[in-house]
């Protein structure tokens, strides 16, 4: 995963006044923590970080009068009704360092036929790997599934590196026989009986 380099200013004002004034000027405001150091507040550019967060689990290069941060972001918040972004923490990782984040997780393939449904019971993965090498997704194939397959954790193969942050036995992916067709064979069986 290649690294997104944004400039980011220290800040000393906080407070909603602050924030808001922050927020006019087209930055976000933000705080870098990790490794035991006291938090850094930083201002981000709001457009340039939002392009940024496109990316799942990205990582960040913040350069700027303190020196280069390598962070990726742990909490964002949002506006909730225009999505803009409201505030970002960020965890500051080193080359090397393990991280536990969570990866999108694609299919590929089609169900055996029968009209059956997917269901996701995980969006998304919990996985440790290297900070400098996260994946950006993990894909899971779904060719020739049936109803009552289930597709555990320990069943998707990861990228070298990584490792699984949840129990083996986890479910992630389970294929369900459509509702209609069930009905309607319930109701067949009825009528015979």
């Amino acid at each position: 995963m290649a690294e997104i380099k944004l400039s980011a200013e220290a800040r000393n004002d906080f407070g909603k006044g602050a924030a808001r004034r922050l927020r006019r000027e087209a930055k976000v405001p933000a705080v870098i923590y990790g490794h035991g150091a006291e938090p850094k507040h930083v201002a981000v550019d709001s457009h340039a970080l939002m392009m940024a967060l496109k990316t799942p689990n990205a990582l960040i290069r913040l350069e700027g009068e303190g020196g280069d941060e390598l962070v990726i972001p742990k909490a964002v918040q949002r506006e909730a009704i225009r999505r803009f972004l409201v505030h970002v923490d960020f965890l500051a990782v080193k080359k090397g360092e393990k991280v536990s984040v969570e990866v999108p997780i694609h299919t590929e393939g089609d169900l055996a036929p029968g009209g059956n449904l997917l269901e996701h019971l995980l969006d998304a993965l919990p996985v440790e790997a290297e900070a400098t090498h996260i994946p950006e997704s993990v894909t899971v194939s779904i060719a020739g599934l049936d109803a009552g397959h289930t597709v555990l954790a320990k069943d998707i193969a990861l990228p070298a590196g990584a490792s699984l942050s949840v129990e083996e036995d986890t479910p992630v992916l389970q294929v369900v026989a459509a509702q209609a067709e069930a009905a309607a064979e319930a109701e067949g069986e009825g009528e015979e009986g």
